[in-house]
């Protein structure tokens, strides 16, 4: 005879899954969370009950209620980036001259660190390759600052760089093409509203270059980027006009009514948001001039008045 067949016990993993694959099992709701306070509790949202809690705390073991307590108290290094060409993970000494109790070195130590410093530096990029990778990082960093983009925008940037990097992309264009191309591609990808015309001002190259490399690397790449939308634009150039709430809210109005009749097609997305909060700004007599939205547009009045026509014949407002 066989003997009895002995079952596996399950793991609290699995039980874990198969709690949140049902749902709760007060009011079988779906919408179960885990608290981010390091207790790792799985609670319903719905009606509050604790469905576990017992988990492991992978947490630190000490407590920090300020970051300058948690700074003091973390014992890691800084996480890795993709911003520098080494990731992060290489040493650097200090430019202080100054010890580990904040004391002054001597002039005969101050002058060895110096050495030192400068071999580091060195020793840093090992060869030519190197070298053109943390100079394209640093410039995507210094562009990015420019354009007063967050970190996220910094780190895809960089990702893409190096994805082109290693599919030989580089070759035959310049390192200040493609790493802007990459930082403008990462806008675009991460939802960051800067128009073509703004990278190419902090930009050292030709803004047609800029808009030729982008294009190549994006195909080769497969990025998949979907056109502007320009809504995105509205909440920054209506806060630098200082318009209300209510210009904003028009200002999208009118751009998904023209923009379900087609209207879209082909315009600047820039021009075409410009054209919106003008109108907007009318409709709900905040007038702001056509030059003004002009300028924080950075298109011209010409466009302005174009695009303006076309919404306001396309929503019957004479």
């Amino acid at each position: 005879m066989p003997g009895p067949t002995r079952q596996r016990e399950r793991t609290s993993e699995e039980e874990t899954e198969t709690e949140e694959e049902t749902g709760c099992p007060e009011c079988e709701s779906d919408s179960l969370v885990r608290s981010a306070d390091g207790g790792g509790e799985l609670v319903c949202e719905d009606c509050g009950l604790v469905i576990e809690e017992e988990n492991i705390d992978r947490g630190p073991e000490w407590r920090a209620f300020n970051h300058s307590e948690r700074q003091s108290k973390s014992r890691v290094g800084a996480p890795t980036t993709q911003t520098m060409h080494d990731k992060g993970l290489t040493t650097q000494i200090d430019w202080k001259d100054k010890d580990a109790y904040g004391r002054s070195i001597s002039s005969e130590k101050r002058s060895q660190m110096h050495r030192l410093r400068k071999w580091q530096e060195r020793i840093r990029t090992k060869d030519a390759g190197e070298r053109n990778l943390q100079f394209a990082l640093s410039e995507i960093d210094r562009m990015s600052s420019a354009l007063g983009v967050p970190r996220s925008v910094r780190e895809v940037a960089s990702v893409i760089y190096r994805r082109a990097l290693d599919d030989d992309l580089i070759r035959g264009r310049s390192i200040e093409g493609v790493a802007t191309a990459a930082l403008y591609a990462a806008c675009r990808q991460e939802g960051i509203p800067r128009s073509l015309d703004e990278v190419a001002e902090v930009a050292r190259v030709e803004q047609k270059e800029i808009g030729r490399t982008y294009r190549y690397i994006a195909q080769e790449l497969s990025l998949g980027l979907e056109p502007v939308d320009p809504v995105q634009y509205v909440p920054r150039f209506c806060s630098e006009l200082g318009l209300s709430e209510e210009v904003e809210q028009k200002t999208r109005e009118i751009i998904e009514v023209t923009a379900e009749k087609g209207m879209l097609s082909g315009k600047s997305p820039t021009g075409y948001a410009a054209a919106a909060i003008y109108a907007a700004s009318l409709l709900c007599n905040e007038k702001k001039t056509q030059r003004e939205v002009a300028e924080v547009a950075q298109v011209t009045e010409v466009t302005i008045r174009n695009r303006y026509q076309e919404q306001i014949e396309a929503l019957g407002i004479h």
